[in-house]
């Protein structure tokens, strides 16, 4: 089996206070292997930041959390705004369907930068950003989140079809917990993209980042004996 293993694509929370919040992101991702980390900040109400505190927020936020990404080899990308990742030389950016524009935002970034692309669950929308040459496509919500509002409702199969399409990795996002991605990885997702599943965890994010890769340990073993049968009797 060629497919990696799944990994972890975390969010920020919506709200965070940096002097608290940048210790605690350094145990997190200390705590197990974590791919990338997006910066999603929100105003309490839900809203997003307004345009005239924006950047001095967002900015803040990317010029502390950055040396931290950095340390634990942790891609770190800007939510909806090309135009400050470019900024603040973050490694991508995430881009909604009523953001910005995939092709201004390669023209701003370049081909060195990764962009990924929320497509809801639209086979149309993941091919468009596919072809286009997006770094890889999202996909959710697959359960109730406490995030962000839920337009759309994902199912695991969209997730098998992108694997036997298509070469770009697939992020599933929406309401994951370590007790429910399960089959999600089985489907195929490369990514599972968590925000309150890490930082609303019982045990704390430490505990949810550790659980989660055991998690993917396992349930990735589980996967390969099943896919690869042969080298299974062999052992």
């Amino acid at each position: 089996m060629s497919r990696p293993r799944t990994r972890v694509y975390l969010i920020t929370p919506p709200q965070i206070e940096l002097a608290e919040f940048v210790p605690l992101l350094d145990k997190t991702l200390a705590a197990g292997d974590v791919a990338c980390l997006q910066i999603r900040l929100k105003n309490p109400d839900g809203s997003e930041q307004d345009e005239a505190q924006d950047e001095v927020v967002i900015g803040a936020a990317i010029e502390a959390i950055k040396p931290i990404a950095l340390a634990h080899d942790v891609a770190l990308l800007l939510n909806d705004r090309p135009d400050w990742a470019q900024k603040y030389d973050c490694d991508g950016v995430h881009i909604g369907q009523q953001d910005r524009d995939y092709k201004q935002a390669r023209a701003l970034l370049g081909d060195d930068k990764i962009i990924g692309v929320t497509c809801h669950n639209s086979k149309h929308l993941a091919m468009l950003a596919g072809d286009a040459g997006a770094d890889y496509v999202a996909f959710g919500a697959f359960y109730p989140t406490q995030t962000k509002q839920t337009e759309t409702v994902a199912t695991p199969e969209l997730l098998s079809w992108w694997q036997e399409l298509m070469e770009p990795p697939c992020v599933a996002i929406g309401g994951i917990t370590a007790d429910n991605a399960a089959p999600l990885v089985t489907a195929g997702a490369d990514f599972l993209a968590l925000s309150s599943g890490v930082w609303q965890y019982e045990s704390g994010p430490e505990a949810a980042i550790g659980k989660l890769n055991k998690m993917l340990d396992e349930q990735f073993a589980t996967l390969y004996d099943r896919l690869n049968p042969e080298a299974t009797s062999e052992t």
